[in-house]
């Protein structure tokens, strides 16, 4: 227990303040958006992926298992792999026009933006 406590103050250096209370930073999720309540955008990348195309989709709010079960969705779909993660989904290849497609499907307010 002591040894969790001193980890969530490593960023912590040195404080005078006698009155000073450590902010530790609670990791609480957002609580998911409704579909239609979800402004995604949906773009082709190739920066920093060693010139492999892939389809990303930006913009999601809410849970990580949320976020995982949408990119779970939309790879199998698309019979591709890829990740999810820190709001971000990644889909290998080019897909742009069909998971445009299946996002509008499933409710979800998705456009496709420049990159």
């Amino acid at each position: 227990m002591a040894k969790q406590k001193f980890r969530e103050r490593l960023d912590i250096v040195y404080s005078t303040n006698p009155d000073f209370n450590y902010n530790t930073a609670s990791n609480e999720e957002l609580e998911t958006l409704p579909n239609n309540q979800q402004n995604l955008r949906v773009q082709l990348d190739k920066k920093n992926r060693g010139g492999k195309t892939v389809t990303l989709i930006t913009g999601f709010i809410g849970t990580a298992d949320d976020l995982e079960a949408l990119g779970k969705m939309l790879k199998s779909k698309c019979g591709v792999g890829g990740t999810a993660k820190e709001g971000e989904i990644v889909i290998q290849g080019d897909f742009v026009e069909k998971v445009l497609q299946l996002l509008i499907t499933a409710g979800y307010k998705a456009k496709r933006s420049g990159g």
